[in-house]
């Protein structure tokens, strides 16, 4: 029927070759080249989309966010003695702790950018903490920096009475309006 002559071992092997390439494609190398070039896709879209400049939406809710974040450690220097010291000092009031000295403003705590106040108040420990507390979370007033606690014990006939002065440096950014 078949003639040995036609069925040579060099024609097998390259038909039996070329069935298993196309085999090999439709099974294997077909599914891979069909993700890579989806990879390379969407690859290109990530690339596109992580571009921040052609997203102003993000942009400007990340400023708001920056500006609301900012607003509470500004104060107005100019008008810091007048509306910010009646602001702490009811503040002070509400829990019983007595606002002790408002030193004149010092030139070493202030420069361009922000300013440094002093504050001292008079109080029992409990009280100067609740005071503490809300000038931390009151918004407008700046940021405090530091404190520092003192006992102090008065020259009187009672040697037993002692004071607390807690000392407050509040930062603040300077905005002239």
């Amino acid at each position: 029927m078949f003639n040995r002559q036609y069925l040579k071992k060099e024609y097998l092997l390259i038909a039996a070759t070329v069935i298993t390439l196309i085999v090999c494609y439709q099974l294997a190398f077909k599914k891979t080249i069909t993700a890579w070039q989806i990879n390379k896709q969407l690859k290109a879209q990530l690339a596109q989309s992580a571009d921040v400049s052609i997203q102003p939406g993000y942009i400007q809710r990340k400023n708001a966010n920056l500006d609301r974040i900012l607003d509470l450690y500004k104060a107005d220097t100019i008008n810091f003695r007048s509306n910010i010291i009646s602001k702490i000092s009811s503040i002070a009031e509400g829990e019983n702790v007595k606002l002790a000295e408002v030193p004149s403003q010092d030139p070493v705590y202030h420069n361009i950018l922000f300013t440094i106040q002093k504050l001292s108040f008079e109080g029992d420990f409990f009280s100067l903490m609740k005071t503490l507390n809300a000038l931390q979370s009151a918004p407008g007033i700046g940021m405090v920096r530091s404190i520092s606690i003192k006992s102090v014990g008065l020259h009187t006939s009672n040697d037993g009475i002692k004071k607390l002065i807690l000392e407050i440096y509040l930062e603040m950014n300077v905005t002239q309006k």
